[in-house]
């Protein structure tokens, strides 16, 4: 197996949490971190999975996000010293929010057997 796709991922994530970070405002109290990347096998496309604090903020920041994507891309494309850059696509993290109902079921189970 290539280690290629781990390593793109790897470098797509750094520069756009760079790019969040510095570029893009967001409103004051508003968090928004890049939590995964999966770019496709062709280096076609990129699914960037972004996660916000307040969490009820998650539809907000994606429209922004999607509002400014070619702006991001284009400062991703200056960014990345490779041949084809892959298109982002942003998309809601469910998982840290999935993780996290998991523990809170667990703890409950936990204390309930105390």
């Amino acid at each position: 197996m290539t280690k290629r796709i781990p390593r793109v991922n790897q470098l797509i994530k750094k520069e756009l949490s760079q790019i969040l970070l510095r570029e893009v405002e967001f409103s004051k109290g508003l968090l928004a971190t890049v939590t995964r990347v999966e770019t496709s096998a062709d280096l076609n496309q990129t699914k960037v999975f972004i996660s916000t604090l307040p969490e009820n903020q998650n539809e907000k920041v994606l429209r922004l996000l999607n509002r400014r994507i070619y702006d991001i891309q284009q400062e991703l494309n200056r960014r990345l010293k490779m041949k084809f850059i892959p298109r982002i696509e942003f998309r809601e993290e469910k998982k840290t929010r999935e993780a996290g109902e998991v523990e809170e079921l667990l703890e409950e189970i936990k204390n309930r057997t105390k």
